[in-house]
């Protein structure tokens, strides 16, 4: 469908370990579209959050779960 960027929010860590990792940890994956094929960026913890849609974003992963926790 030519979407140039998603994300995924996993805050509950459901996802499969290939994809969050090993042991499982709350991550936020950032898909962008290059050549045709998603390549995917994870972030966790205190990882600053890359997006290419929003270069000047400055957040991390735990900062957005704290957040949602919040509200």
């Amino acid at each position: 469908m030519g979407i140039p960027e998603y994300w995924i929010v996993d805050y509950a860590a459901l996802g499969g370990r290939n994809f969050i990792s090993n042991p499982k940890q709350p991550t936020i994956s950032v898909c962008n579209l290059v050549d045709g094929e998603y390549q995917i960026g994870k972030f966790r913890e205190s990882d600053c959050i890359v997006s290419e849609s929003f270069p000047e974003l400055n957040l991390t992963p735990n900062q957005i779960f704290q957040a949602a926790l919040n509200s």
